[in-house]
């Protein structure tokens, strides 16, 4: 594999939330490659309501070539009937390369492992590449919806094969 998957440690989590590039990461990072804010906000939330890992963590993905994180992804919930959703970005120098394929296949790998039975991922009809993800991947079409951001959102999803 091209690329693998970082879980932050809580300290990291804790720099991202207060908006801060973690020191251990400085020399790493590809621009716009970090999550926002909320993203680490809504991990640190989760593990202090009890939830474990994977649940309750944001992953970086990084490019094994060279180290470089070139983007991040996670659970944005935990999983409520078997159905867990996930999120994902990828810096815009990294995109067109695999990354985003392969970090939402890891990442629905261990949603799979840690007992979710489908995986959730929303996107919008005008994201033609993140589209073209979630059908490279097998996921398939189930609905649609306007989000909390007042935004029209596809929504896609992969059941597990156990």
């Amino acid at each position: 594999m091209t690329f693998s998957l970082l879980q932050l440690s809580k300290t990291e989590l804790e720099a991202l939330a207060a908006s801060r590039v973690p020191e251990s990461l400085e020399d790493r990072i590809e621009k716009e490659s970090m999550p926002p804010a909320f993203v680490a906000c809504r991990s640190l939330e989760l593990a202090a309501a009890g939830h474990p890992a994977p649940w309750s963590t944001t992953f970086l993905i990084v490019n094994n070539e060279d180290a470089r994180i070139v983007g991040s992804c996670g659970f944005k919930t935990v999983p409520s009937g078997g159905r867990v959703e996930v999120g994902y970005g990828v810096a815009p120098t990294a995109r067109g390369r695999g990354a985003a394929t392969e970090a939402l296949q890891l990442l629905t790998h261990r949603a799979f492992e840690a007992g979710a039975t489908e995986v959730l991922a929303e996107v919008a009809p005008t994201n033609h590449a993140s589209t073209r993800v979630v059908q490279k991947l097998a996921f398939e079409e189930v609905g649609a919806r306007v989000d909390k951001e007042n935004e029209y959102v596809v929504q896609w999803a992969k059941r597990s094969e156990a």
